[in-house]
């Protein structure tokens, strides 16, 4: 994965991850057209509001086609960073580039000082649940849930750093 570089939000790149997650969840999971919108409200709050120092987009891009994304945002509460729009493009899966960004984001967050991390996803995310318990994730918490126009079991992981 030489090629493969991880770098922070450049122009066009919360239009791109907005596109690839509306896309990818009304595909794969069904996700009505409010989901494209709600994620576009997540990655709008995060550019405007970010610390730099606590806060860091990793977009994965090889050459100038960009491959993924990772987010680790502040939570509110002391020591706990949020891990966010975690998403590889098809055509880049199978090349362990989804632990590559999650590393880094666990990598980031344990240098900007914080203790603990933590995510919500659902169960119909297998790969991505498998990244996460491969990189000491644990599933805290989980409940039926109807979000987005589809019922899912929706899953509250935590980690330590």
């Amino acid at each position: 994965m030489a090629e493969i570089e991880l770098r922070d939000l450049e122009d066009g790149d919360l239009d791109w991850c907005v596109a690839q997650h509306a896309a990818h969840y009304t595909q794969h999971a069904g996700f009505n057209a409010e989901f494209g919108p709600w994620i576009g409200e997540i990655l709008r709050e995060f550019d405007r509001d970010r610390d730099p120092a606590r806060e860091r987009a990793f977009i994965a891009v090889d050459g100038e086609t960009r491959l993924g994304s990772i987010f680790c945002a502040a939570s509110g509460t002391p020591g706990l960073a949020k891990l966010r729009c975690f998403f590889v493009v098809p055509e880049a899966r199978g090349r362990g580039l989804g632990q590559t960004l999650t590393r880094a984001c666990l990598n980031f967050a344990r240098d900007a000082g914080y203790t603990r991390i933590e995510l919500h996803t659902h169960e119909g995310q297998t790969t991505a649940r498998a990244i996460y318990a491969a990189s000491g994730f644990v599933r805290v918490s989980a409940r039926p849930s109807h979000f987005f126009g589809v019922d899912a079991v929706e899953e509250h992981w935590t980690r330590v750093l």
